[in-house]
């Protein structure tokens, strides 16, 4: 069956809406499930297990416990969990309390269905429609997570590193198996290299294992030919939105701002423009 470009778009965007509504779950509720399993790990080898174990928190997943407002707990209701709609019927406010929701609700919402929508209009209905739509699903979703808590979770940049293999194994993606693999290996050993060599040189960590594992995700997707626009990019961005948040006062303690959104800036980039137009760009940017 034979779909219209623009109403595949349309149907994808509007399941592009669910997903992002997910995606808010996962980005708030991962990084306290992962905290809660690191918690248990230590207290199980300490020497206090016992009575760390007892007082440890309700366990927290995806599912459970139900969706409530963190300022007064007010339970929230299926028709005030409808994407984008419920946050403007709401004012953006709280049912509950009246405090103030964060646009970043309704903006994951809205920049996972234009996403959808895209790959939709782009690929159709397919294996590699619904492939680039994955893709796009688990990078925004890491984008959030590390800007809100410098983690990137093995839990998503690695399934996501196989799926970009799977998915040039299976040829639904335009890059060739052998490219994909290189990239996945010429992604992850670039940055750990860059990683020990500032280490060496300044004693200290310049960035995570997980911008590795990210990088070589993205090299797995795109194939080793796209690793240099991709890091390139991000790093240009990411360099102009650390010196502009130094001149405002915007660094959190510590003075740094995390790659792994930018990371995944370029991935996107890279999937709407194509590498090259990247790289291309950057060149004519620099005269070059």
């Amino acid at each position: 069956m034979v779909f219209d470009p623009w109403a595949s778009a349309a149907l994808a965007g509007i399941f592009g809406l669910l997903i992002g509504s997910f995606l808010n779950v996962v980005i708030h509720r991962l990084p306290k499930m992962l905290e809660q399993q690191w918690a248990a790990e230590y207290a199980h080898y300490a020497a206090e297990g016992a009575e760390a174990s007892e007082a440890q928190a309700p366990a927290i997943s995806l599912s459970h416990p139900r969706s409530a407002c963190p300022n007064c707990g007010h339970a929230i209701r299926w028709y005030q969990n409808i994407p984008v709609l419920s946050y403007l019927a709401l004012r953006g406010r709280c049912a509950g309390c009246a405090k103030r929701i964060s646009l970043r609700y309704p903006l994951v919402e809205l920049i996972t269905a234009a996403l959808f929508a895209f790959c939709a209009w782009r690929w159709g209905v397919t294996p590699t429609g619904a492939a680039w739509c994955l893709f796009c699903a688990v990078i925004v979703a890491l984008a959030a997570i590390d800007w809100d808590t410098t983690l990137l979770p093995d839990d998503l940049t690695l399934p996501l590193l196989w799926a970009g293999l799977l998915a040039a194994a299976l040829q639904w993606t335009d890059v060739p198996l052998f490219s994909a693999v290189m990239g996945a290996a010429a992604g992850y050993l670039s940055l750990w290299s860059v990683y020990w060599g500032f280490k060496l040189a300044t004693g200290k960590e310049g960035m995570g294992y997980g911008d590795f594992k990210l990088f070589a995700a993205l090299g797995a997707w795109f194939g080793w030919q796209a690793l240099v626009p991709i890091i390139l990019m991000a790093s240009v961005i990411g360099a102009i939105v650390g010196i502009a948040m130094k001149l405002t006062s915007g660094l959190r303690e510590g003075g740094y701002v995390p790659f792994g959104p930018f990371l995944a800036g370029a991935g996107l980039t890279a999937l709407v423009f194509g590498p090259q137009a990247v790289m291309q760009q950057f060149l004519g940017w620099l005269g070059l």
